[in-house]
């Protein structure tokens, strides 16, 4: 399955927003990897950051 994939399904079912290192734990991936890969989903308009490093689906 495709990180961007993970990151965002994992996303989807958290019922509140989560920092980069939870949705490394949760989707057990490298936390540097999640973060290259919300930056791609944020610049996709398919996530934002409701407040500063938290991040949830649109």
């Amino acid at each position: 399955m495709e990180t961007k994939t993970i990151v965002l399904e994992t996303l989807k079912q958290a019922d509140k927003p989560l920092k980069s290192g939870d949705i490394a734990a949760l989707a057990h991936i490298d936390k540097k990897l999640v973060d290259k890969t919300i930056k791609t989903l944020k610049d996709e308009g398919l996530i934002h950051s409701p407040k500063r490093c938290f991040y949830a689906p649109k």
